[in-house]
């Protein structure tokens, strides 16, 4: 990009910040218009709540404001970018995205879109895209290299169904070609595609994976969600939660960039709210050998027992590793008073703060994002590092904390 070219893209930021989802609602709108395969791609339910839409607003504005120096955002880009390898995304359908974004900016903006800031973005979008492909090649290859691991999509078979809470079953996935299948890092997620009838379309989701890597299945653990009349959010977990043992689902290999190094034996802080404890018990697993006597502990919150999954498995883990546990429910009854020892209210650092701060310590938050914004203020404000502080937010990218 030239000089001049930056400086255009840096003068639309004011329309960007004022109408940026006004921009990338009308995008979404005209590519699905002319490309309806792509929704097949696209997480319906994200578009339905307008979670996709803020995220690619937020993504845009970002790059126009760092258009000197796109390379700050490489975290972001990577993020992106693991989630796009776990899709199959391909170079082809970045044209696709930056034919629709160009022609979309022109006819939102009108007349102050130029054939200058026309051009510019262009240019900007092209920038990008190479950026971003080179990045999913090399994700592409990394996984190639890795035994038992697959590029796009394998069949897998349901073996074993069993429910975890009122809410949360879990799915043991075995490969239907009965080959090898890839290890994977504690934190890290699978991609799940499903058809989905009420939409006639497929549908994927990232699930966490929810145990140690066991070399003969996967197992996640999805929670059921209600959804709303025409609102496609929860249909893909609603479809699941109906699968019967031995049906067929299709898995990419696993991705993602949360998770624990296979030899860390730092102290271990980790910190859910709802469903995301599942890439919890799978770290909690998979480093139970090498915790040594470092302290770990598990801080859990949900509105009640009969919904908190994995309740067993981590008091059994209790009796292997030093683990210590917190649990908040948002209803206490007297049934918890008697049996379990939990603390009412949703999940509050400061009553457990002497346990929680520890030399070394890393500290590791999934839940929705108002949970992780929470958490991550309370640690900050309990003077823990933030370079110590991962988080998982399920769906689209739009936090940005660190």
């Amino acid at each position: 990009m030239t000089t001049e070219q930056k400086e255009l893209i840096k003068a639309t930021i004011p329309i960007l910040q004022a109408g940026g989802e006004a921009l990338t609602a009308h995008f979404y709108n005209r590519m699905f218009t002319h490309n309806p395969e792509l929704k097949n791609v696209f997480n319906m339910g994200n578009q339905a709540n307008g979670r996709q839409k803020t995220a690619l607003a937020n993504a845009v504005l970002a790059y126009a404001e760092n258009i000197d120096n796109p390379g700050v955002l490489i975290g972001a880009l990577k993020s992106m970018g693991t989630k796009h390898r776990s899709l199959n995304i391909q170079p082809e359908q970045y044209q696709i995205v930056g034919n629709h974004l160009i022609h979309s900016i022109a006819e939102v903006v009108g007349e102050g879109a130029t054939p200058e800031i026309l051009e510019a973005w262009t240019a900007a979008y092209n920038e990008l895209a190479e950026i971003m492909i080179a990045i999913e090649k090399e994700m592409y290859a990394e996984n190639d290299a890795k035994p038992g691991a697959w590029n796009g999509w394998r069949k897998f078979v349901i073996r074993n169904i069993v429910a975890e809470s009122e809410e949360v079953k879990s799915f043991y996935l075995y490969p239907e070609d009965g080959h090898p299948i890839a290890d994977y890092k504690a934190g890290q997620f699978v991609s799940v595609q499903v058809y989905v009838p009420e939409l006639d379309l497929l549908q994927p989701r990232q699930y966490s994976l929810s145990s140690a890597f066991n070399p003969e299945y996967y197992r996640i653990s999805v929670k059921k969600e209600p959804g709303m009349e025409g609102n496609p959010s929860g249909m893909v977990s609603q479809t699941l939660h109906a699968k019967n043992e031995g049906d067929i689902v299709m898995l990419s290999a696993p991705a993602g960039l949360f998770h624990l190094q296979q030899d860390d034996k730092k102290p271990l802080v980790l910190i859910s709210g709802g469903i995301g404890l599942t890439p919890m018990l799978s770290m909690l697993e998979t480093n139970k050998a090498n915790r040594g006597q470092n302290k770990n502990v598990w801080i859990h919150g949900c509105r009640n027992h009969s919904v908190h999954a994995f309740k067993t498995q981590v008091e059994q883990l209790k009796s292997e590793i030093p683990l210590e546990t917190y649990t908040f429910y948002d209803s206490v009854t007297n049934y918890d008073n008697g049996s379990n020892q939990v603390i009412a209210g949703q999940v509050d650092l400061e009553k457990c703060k002497e346990a929680i701060l520890l030399e070394e310590a890393n500290y590791y938050i999934c839940g929705p994002e108002l949970f992780i914004k929470t958490q991550y203020k309370a640690l900050i404000n309990l003077n823990v590092n933030k370079e110590n502080i991962f988080y998982e937010e399920f769906g689209p990218n739009v936090i940005n904390l660190n």
